[in-house]
């Protein structure tokens, strides 16, 4: 299913819902939704920056003329998902209470653009850094807030259309919800799904994000649209199930053998199976909330980046 829909802009996947795609669906590269009944619509997510979410909702606009979003559901509080929100000020925007409780922790605007510029350290993160983030203009970014928070549940109508907000977090942040359209077996998952590359847990622990596929799983949408990656159904969220309990076990596996999280993350640990995943230093990010979860003490955020970045595959030149 997913093939032939991973090119970038809106595409339709039923009745008057759209998956509006990103590749390479790396660092920064999101995915969006949109459910639309009449001329009313709920966006799921924005994108990075605002001259990528005017380019989202320009692609909106052209087709699906007359629209008006009135609601935004956000996900969860990374910037690839929200950034773009202050562009839809008359919308009514919706997250979980734990997204709002934790917007303010995560890195803003201005210090990725420090981090990612031309100025930023001479050294392999600030290397790293620029490679993946360098690419995205962060002027004029102001973060917006949810409007109105929920917990648990929430149904949200769209003129005759009727759609559910689950929340699953923690997992891969604090508050990650999921957006399910029942009348037409669509799912959004956010980042609780990445297919083609390996996913980043921010948060976990893995158990709380392997229950969360399940409660996708139980939902029977057959058509799912990750948060990074092409849209997928049930066997694609297997896959990624699958993957997460190999990172639990692994997790488990290397602390007992006084492993560090970064070499508990090493791409060399990687099975065959998600080899070809793309971005395999991401691994290192996920070990470090795993062992969090584990005992091991909190980690500094730039020292596990730095890991990271150390751990990335280097390609070899001819």
């Amino acid at each position: 299913m997913g093939g032939s829909l991973y090119t970038r802009g809106l595409h339709a996947l039923d009745r008057e819902t759209f998956a509006y795609l990103s590749p390479p669906g790396t660092w920064g590269w999101s995915n969006c939704g949109l459910v639309v009944s009449g001329d009313r619509a709920l966006l799921v997510d924005t994108q990075f920056t605002v001259a990528l979410t005017r380019e989202l909702l320009d692609a909106i606009g052209a087709q699906c003329p007359g629209v008006v979003i009135e609601t935004v559901v956000t996900t969860h509080a990374n910037g690839d998902h929200c950034w773009g929100n202050q562009l839809l000020s008359d919308a009514e925007v919706i997250g979980s209470a734990a997204l709002a409780h934790g917007l303010a922790d995560e890195v803003q605007p201005e210090q990725l653009a420090a981090l990612s510029g031309p100025s930023s350290p001479d050294t392999p993160l600030g290397d790293y850094m620029r490679r993946h983030f360098g690419i995205f203009d962060f002027t004029g970014v102001r973060v917006t807030a949810p409007t109105r928070t929920f917990t648990g549940r929430l149904e949200v109508p769209v003129a005759d259309r009727t759609v559910e907000l689950i929340e699953v977090g923690p997992a891969h942040t604090d508050g990650d919800v999921i957006v399910h359209v029942p009348d037409v077996g669509v799912l959004y998952a956010g980042d609780i799904l990445f297919v083609g590359g390996h996913p980043i847990m921010w948060t976990g622990p893995v158990d709380n994000w392997i229950a969360a596929c399940d409660r996708i799983l139980a939902t029977g949408a057959d058509c799912i649209v990750p948060g990074h990656g092409p849209v997928t159904d049930p066997a694609g969220v297997k896959t990624f199930r699958a993957y997460l309990e190999w990172v639990a076990q692994r997790a488990e596996q290397a602390y007992a053998a006084g492993l560090s999280y970064w070499e508990a993350g090493s791409p060399a640990a990687i099975p065959l199976a998600y080899g070809g995943w793309g971005n395999p230093e991401r691994l290192v990010i996920t070990m470090a909330a795993a062992y969090r979860a584990l005992g091991d003490g909190a980690h500094d955020l730039t020292e596990v980046l730095a890991h990271a970045a150390d751990a990335e595959p280097r390609k070899v030149s001819r």
